[in-house]
């Protein structure tokens, strides 16, 4: 699924790429809080929770809301990349299906340049390979595998944020470049109110093979919290969001509280220019030189990667 967040038609300009998924993120992540708001909120904070200010979270303040970013921010390492580990132990996919296009992701999240011509043909070979197959089944795998691997790796530090943002009686939302679906099941677990994330398009429950807009990376995070911020009334000036990476920057931003969670160094100086507050909960060791830790690397990609031949291969 991965790979699915890499398409994008060459015809449109960056910006109306990244206002589309923003807005289809925002539309999906409403429809899926609405089941996800009946559950009820039990998860406690982490024993790690950090000293906030008095007056923030404002208790009652429905004009205001969370927005957490989830690799490395919210969970240790990137979603995909356990999902992809859940995907490899039920053998469903052999490691040399990996390796071409895994470098191909693994060189552009790495060195942050990218060959577009082999970048469009990973891009068409892996909606190709999801096309026809059912959201559904997606979904189903991901609740397994978050039991399996991801609840162990939930930071208590930033849970207990998202807690007291949702003690507060405000809404709590993922965004991540993840599929939207593997979001809403994170979210779910989390107690927390939904999630935005990169949407494949679907008919009937069906993958078409093609993307809304792009993945939801980037600017495209903030259009997405722009988007659903007007759909839910919500004043962006009151509202807090937490991301570690520095491609998030368009985010954070674009609120009245921004927070530095485990941030890569190029956040963590733009943090302390701009006097943003700062968490970081990783012990014995630093940040990553590159901005990002390698299972978000090359492992996320693999991950993903993954999770679009499992499904292929189960079509078989």
């Amino acid at each position: 699924m991965a790979a699915l967040g890499w398409l994008t038609p060459r015809r449109r300009s960056a910006t109306a790429r990244s206002v589309l998924a923003g807005e289809a993120s925002a539309e999906a992540a409403r429809k899926s809080s609405q089941e996800l708001e009946e559950l009820a909120h039990d998860a406690a904070p982490g024993a790690d929770a950090p000293d906030q200010e008095p007056e923030f979270p404002v208790l009652g303040d429905e004009k205001a809301a969370a927005f957490f970013d989830l690799d490395n921010t919210v969970m240790q390492g990137a979603a995909l990349f356990h999902f992809g580990r859940g995907l490899y132990k039920r053998k469903f996919f052999e490691t040399r299906d990996l390796a071409r296009f895994a470098w191909q992701q693994a060189w552009f999240r790495l060195a942050g340049v990218e060959d577009p011509e082999h970048m469009q043909d990973a891009r068409d070979s892996a909606l190709s390979i999801v096309k026809g197959h059912r959201v559904a089944e997606l979904m189903s795998i991901g609740e397994e595998i978050y039991d399996e691997y991801m609840a162990e790796r939930i930071w208590p530090g930033t849970r207990a944020l998202a807690q007291a943002h949702l003690d507060a009686g405000q809404k709590v939302w993922l965004v991540t470049a993840a599929p939207v679906e593997i979001a809403t099941v994170i979210a779910r677990r989390l107690g927390l109110t939904g999630a935005l994330g990169t949407v494949a398009e679907s008919v009937d429950g069906v993958y078409t093979g093609k993307l809304v807009g792009e993945p939801l990376h980037g600017p495209a995070k903030a259009e997405a919290v722009r988007a659903l911020a007007g759909a839910e009334g919500l004043d962006l000036s009151r509202c807090a969001a937490y991301s570690d990476s520095h491609n998030d920057i368009p985010m954070l931003s674009l609120v009245g509280h921004p927070y530095a969670i485990n941030p890569d160094t190029k956040l963590r100086k733009h943090a302390r220019t701009f006097e943003w507050r700062l968490r970081d909960y990783r012990t014995a060791r630093k940040a990553a030189k590159v901005g990002i830790p390698a299972a978000a690397g090359v492992g996320a990609v693999a991950g993903g990667t993954a999770a679009a031949i499992a499904l292929h291969r189960r079509r078989r």
